[in-house]
């Protein structure tokens, strides 16, 4: 077991080594403009041909993904310091570790195309388009959330994203019913359904794969491979972890999940997949998560610390783009320590907020039921208890 969890993790960390940013002496020179970088190749199920093994990063693109990338995290890891000091409560679950996947998948989509995802859902929101305000004030359930303090860590929802789902594996079929919509209305959009290695053994995506196969639905099925189902190391759950093959009759690739640029790469080639009416395509990101499943785990119960500190030394994604970006010159050490420092004012300000802006009031409980419905009475917790539901 420990040798099959070693070779899962080596694949996450596999890769060219490159010097560490912080090593490289910075000379006073104007900075590049653009640079062609190596990337993984995918491993391919039912294609001949897959994502390029090159690409072109220009500089705007570097530190708009840096920047981004920075921000998933300080947001992520403030939010595990409110839920300590229980500003946040309920379920939470956190993605630093996997922040490449969010940003790399938006940068690879337009913002007309569509995405649905799981619990693990707070990169996505911001990444989708919500500010860090409207995540952290949703997180602790103030008036300021961009669900008015509603929906939690869950529930948060803006243009052409459908929140995250708490039922593991619904976010298939419902994604599979959003490609459909797409393909009825011929506006030759996507959807992107994110589901993680556990909910791949779900017979709800086997069913939405032969649906999405049978009607050749604009559909990308990603499974988020971040090798530990809750607790459970993926070669326990699963018998074969190949998830990339899953689909059986539909092709799939699997991609290192930890690198942005493979991730953009890779979603461009699929995205252009499903818009050319070939139908759905399969796609596996193997990355990693830092955080246990949910702030209820500590997470070292099943993995060792050393394991957790390995990747972060060896594969951290915001680490493996800023070397990239330095040893190229697209930037110096310097002005990313600046983004790091208004990143953190950002993040910071964003919390104060959100510790501090009223909680919704109770008469608003049974607003926003209906869209577009003319008021009405619902009960509360007993027949003389009425509220009003506005839309």
């Amino acid at each position: 077991m420990r040798k099959m969890l070693a070779a899962a993790v080596s694949r996450v960390l596999s890769g060219v080594t490159q010097k560490p940013a912080s090593r490289v002496l910075v000379a006073s020179c104007n900075c590049s403009n653009d640079a062609m970088f190596a990337i993984k190749k995918c491993d391919l199920y039912r294609l001949e041909e897959g994502p390029p093994v090159t690409t072109a990063l220009t500089r705007e693109d570097g530190l708009k993904y840096y920047r981004m990338m920075q921000t998933v995290r300080r947001m992520e890891l403030k939010a595990d310091q409110l839920y300590k000091q229980k500003f946040i409560r309920g379920f939470c679950h956190l993605c630093d570790g996997q922040e490449a996947c969010s940003v790399g998948l938006e940068a690879g989509i337009n913002p007309t195309d569509h995405v649905i995802t799981s619990y693990r859902a707070h990169g996505l929101y911001y990444t989708r388009g919500l500010s860090v305000r409207s995540i952290l004030a949703e997180l602790t359930g103030r008036r300021g959330g961009c669900a008015k303090g509603k929906g939690g860590s869950m529930h948060m929802y803006v243009k052409n994203f459908y929140g995250g789902n708490g039922i593991v594996g619904a976010q298939g079929p419902l994604g599979a019913g959003i490609a459909l919509a797409c393909k009825y209305k011929g506006n030759k959009e996507v959807c992107l359904a994110l589901y993680g290695d556990g909910a791949a053994n779900q017979g709800q995506i086997a069913e939405a794969h032969n649906m999405a196969a049978l009607w050749k639905l604009p559909c990308v099925f990603i499974c988020e491979n971040n090798l530990y189902g809750m607790g459970t190391p993926v070669e326990r759950a699963s018998a074969s972890t190949d998830y990339y093959k899953r689909g059986n009759f539909i092709p799939g690739l699997r991609v290192d999940g930890m690198d942005v640029l493979g991730v953009r790469e890779a979603t461009k080639f699929v995205a252009d997949y499903c818009r050319s009416g070939k139908g759905p395509i399969v796609m596996e990101l193997q990355t990693y998560r830092y955080h246990g499943h949910s702030m209820s785990d500590p997470g070292i119960s099943y993995r060792t610390r050393e394991e957790v500190q390995n990747v972060r030394r060896e594969s951290d994604p915001i680490m493996l783009l800023k070397d990239r970006m330095v040893n190229s010159k697209l930037a110096t050490v310097e002005e990313l320590k600046d983004i790091d420092v208004e990143v953190r004012k950002e993040v910071e300000d964003a919390a104060q907020f959100a510790m501090t802006d009223p909680e919704p009031p109770l008469e608003e409980l049974a607003h926003h039921i209906y869209c577009n419905t003319p008021a009405f009475e619902v009960r509360g917790t007993n027949q003389w208890i009425k509220f009003k539901s506005l839309s």
